[in-house]
């Protein structure tokens, strides 16, 4: 053998760089199904499905292509398992494949990379990583973006990424006259609600879904979710469907309401591609060019196609960029110093908080929430409540079957949690149950009171927030975007409300750890 193409799950790309050179004659390509990922963190089953499933969709297209596939399987039997980790798996199949060389595309886990290059050199064999074409920058290219700047501002890199790309730009300048239409993206829903909203496709599975399906059932029935209820996205083809449904259907109300919540609604506008984008079943490309096209037909408002195309050309960029400048020592911050565990309420989703249990029900039914769900509810609580950076990340990525390493430690430990102490965001999101209760119908049909912050129906929203700020007062005091709330924080030790709030906080935290109804 010349070349062994390593495939990981997060690479499904038929067309990959690591296909530029490749001779079915000479090279193969390797993939594994592996316990060990399927548990190092406690995986969603329709996590695991959607991965399992999508690589083995893969598999039977290379071998459409002619090329040949050294794949290694799960079965409902541990007994029958292969070795645990990549590199151990790796290491058992080196000898008997003898490749000249490893070809190998940038995976989204620093640790498999480590892995795999540990393996490589073990049986010097030389190992070649390639630049992930999936994406539009490199990670070379971010780095000498950030090289001598003194903030890192995430608008800052997309406006330059419009810039390069030609995207929605006319005459060197952004269409509209203006390069964010955030402001244009908060509306809330009336009391009527949303209405009808047209669902994402959902696909019946085939049998090789069904395999799948059925392994996870059994192997991994303990874990959280239901393998059962799967019918997600697993070709290209599938991603495709999704993105036009998207664009059809949701696109032209999600700049309005993308950050607007409502009882029920799993989806709201949003666009459910992070899966088939993050797993490369989907090039982000195509997703940026439909959105620019609806608008150029008028299919499409600017706020809406802008809002959408700014998480992908530009949040979506930038936190992989995050990722790959600050690692291995990015998974170590934890600028807050927060050291609780994950709740249990965040593996079962047992709350009267409304919108806690809401968010809970869509992550614990599908694997998915949709970004405010996940920013401004359960990450917000998590953060509140003081869990450890680091273990929100592990649960981010238990939990949400789009979780890749390089997306979800940027965006848990980093935006979310404010572990990194502002790398990814200048301030940390936090807010009280006022926040919620303006944003979303929960609060109308909750036991606690957003408005109070003492007694039994105070919000832990707000109850929390405010022991939030008191107990980390003096490092925000000197952040100018936190001006106002450290004010008000101020202005209620002056007037001795804080007492009570501390006392209702601790007795709060004491029950949340103790799995106590909260």
């Amino acid at each position: 053998m010349r070349h062994l193409v390593i495939v990981t799950g997060d690479q499904l790309d038929l067309e990959s760089a690591a296909f530029d050179d490749f001779d079915p004659q000479q090279d193969a390509v390797w993939l594994a199904e592996l316990a060990h990922e399927a548990t190092y963190i406690w995986s969603h089953q329709q996590r695991l499905v959607l991965f399992f499933a999508a690589m083995r969709h893969y598999r039977d297209a290379s071998r459409q292509l002619a090329r040949s596939v050294h794949y290694h399987v799960l079965t409902a039997d541990p007994a029958a398992d292969h070795a645990g980790s990549f590199r151990a798996l790796l290491e058992q199949d080196l000898p008997h494949l003898a490749p000249e060389r490893l070809i190998l595309v940038q995976p989204g886990d620093y640790r498999v990379l480590d892995e795999l290059k540990g393996a490589a050199g073990d049986h010097g064999i030389p190992l070649d990583v390639h630049t992930d074409g999936h994406f539009y920058s490199t990670i070379d290219g971010f780095a000498e973006w950030l090289r001598g700047r003194r903030s890192v501002v995430m608008e800052h890199f997309y406006r330059a990424m419009r810039r390069r790309e030609g995207v929605l730009m006319e005459g060197g300048q952004p269409v509209g006259g203006q390069w964010n239409w955030d402001t244009s993206n908060r509306k809330t829903f009336s009391r009527q609600g949303p209405g009808r909203i047209p669902e994402p496709p959902r696909f019946e599975p085939d049998a090789t879904t069904q395999e799948v399906m059925a392994m996870v059932a059994e192997r991994f029935g303990d874990h959280p979710g239901r393998a059962a209820d799967f019918v997600g996205a697993v070709t290209p083809e599938q991603a495709r469907e999704v993105l036009a449904a998207f664009v059809r259907d949701r696109l032209a109300q999600f700049g309005d309401y993308q950050d607007a919540l409502w009882g029920g609604e799993r989806s709201v506008y949003h666009s459910e591609l992070s899966a088939v984008l993050n797993l490369h079943l989907l090039d982000p490309r195509e997703a940026v060019d439909a959105a620019e096209t609806a608008y150029q037909r008028g299919e499409a408002p600017l706020n809406a196609v802008e809002g959408f195309i700014r998480q992908i050309l530009g949040w979506r960029e930038f936190v992989r960029g995050i990722y790959w400048a600050h690692m291995p020592d990015y998974a170590e911050h934890n600028a807050l110093d927060h050291q609780e565990a994950i709740p249990p309420l965040m593996w079962h989703g047992q709350s009267d908080m409304a919108c806690v249990a809401d968010a809970m029900g869509n992550v614990l039914e599908r694997g998915y929430a949709h970004h405010i769900q996940r920013l401004m509810v359960l990450g917000l609580f998590a953060q509140l409540y003081g869990v450890h950076p680091y273990a929100f990340h592990e649960w981010h990525m238990a939990m949400y079957r789009d979780a890749v390493d390089w997306v979800s430690l940027p965006n848990a430990l980093g935006m979310s949690q404010y572990g990194d102490g502002g790398i990814v965001g200048s301030k940390p999101y936090c807010a009280s149950g006022a926040y919620i209760q303006r944003m979303s119908n929960h609060c109308a049909h909750c036991r606690y009171d957003p408005a109070k912050a003492e007694g039994d129906d105070a919000c832990p929203f707000t109850t929390l927030y405010w022991h939030f700020l008191d107990r980390h007062a003096e490092a925000f005091r000197g952040n100018r975007r936190l001006t106002f709330q450290i004010r008000n924080l101020d202005k209620r030790r002056e007037q001795g409300r804080m007492d009570g709030v501390r006392q209702r906080a601790d007795e709060l935290s004491a029950r949340i750890r103790n799995d106590e109804r909260v």
